[in-house]
């Protein structure tokens, strides 16, 4: 049977790039199921997506990809549409995010695997508590122990293969050190209202100061506080009869929704780094 691929390409604009790639998969009996692009004018830069299918190995194809990747200057990688991404997640008391990625990928609406939970509090503080045989690691962090827990984070990573890291709304900040080595394969999710209200009790500041609209931005992690890369963002109306409590639970679910597409969209390789922005193909 033949193989599905993604292939993603990021390089400078010039003619000839769709035209040499398609001959690539043409000569390796490829079929193009799938084929996006867009061409950014402000940077040079040209970024393709495509999905075909092959019967050729994924090795050959990528020996032929590679010629083609010195001559035109790419970023590129070649992936198989259907391997599920290896995740792990980080967490705190808040565990809405996580119990809905939990319930995306059990409904294989995500192709991700789990690979392993941890949070600074220990599992019985949360209340999605149905992570059956996925490895739960309490790792507990003050002031003083900052350096120690982010090294078992990093050993977490290496130990599990995970290629993604979501913090799911994960109350502590990274230090530099470990942004640097999650940079393009950590995401984060926060409320909208940064840097208006910051600290504990957003929602209940917003509601404070009368705000007419809520919403939640999905980025990936840099080392500039909640300025990275962003992927999605979604915003929804609320009124003066929303109690701090209606924008909690508005705000819950604008959260799970904003993080689900950004997983989404990343764990099936639609997002490209551009600079200080992203490209999004999406379905």
């Amino acid at each position: 049977m033949p193989q599905s691929y993604t292939l993603i390409i990021n390089c400078p604009d010039r003619p000839g790039i769709v035209y040499n790639v398609s001959g690539i998969i043409f000569e390796h009996g490829g079929n193009i199921l799938e084929s996006r692009q867009f061409e950014d004018s402000e940077t040079g830069r040209f970024f393709l997506r495509i999905v075909f299918e092959s019967d050729c190995e994924q090795s050959i194809m990528a020996d032929a990809l590679a010629k083609l990747g010195e001559a035109f200057e790419m970023d590129w990688k070649l992936v198989r549409t259907d391997r599920p991404v290896k995740v792990l997640i980080l967490v705190s008391k808040f565990d809405h995010c996580l119990a809905y990625l939990l319930y995306k990928a059990r409904m294989g609406d995500m192709p991700i695997e789990i690979v392993g939970i941890a949070s600074n509090h220990p599992a019985s503080a949360l209340t999605a508590s149905d992570i059956r045989d996925i490895p739960f690691h309490h790792l507990p962090v003050t002031s003083d122990t900052r350096a120690q827990q982010e090294a078992c984070i990093k050993a977490l990573v290496e130990e599990s293969g995970a290629e993604l890291v979501v913090l799911a709304r994960y109350m502590q900040i990274l230090s530099d050190d470990l942004a640097a080595y999650l940079s393009g394969r950590c995401i984060n999710i926060h409320h909208s209202f940064l840097p208006s209200f910051k600290g504990a009790k957003p929602y209940h500041q917003a509601h404070t100061h009368g705000v007419k609209m809520i919403g939640a931005t999905a980025h990936y992690v840099t080392a500039a506080l909640d300025e990275g890369p962003i992927i999605h963002q979604a915003v929804e109306g609320v009124t003066h009869e929303d109690s701090p409590n209606d924008l909690v639970r508005k705000g819950r679910e604008i959260e799970n929704q904003v993080l689900g597409h950004a997983v989404g969209w990343h764990v099936t390789h639609r997002v490209v780094m551009n600079g200080r922005k992203t490209v999004v193909f999406r379905n």
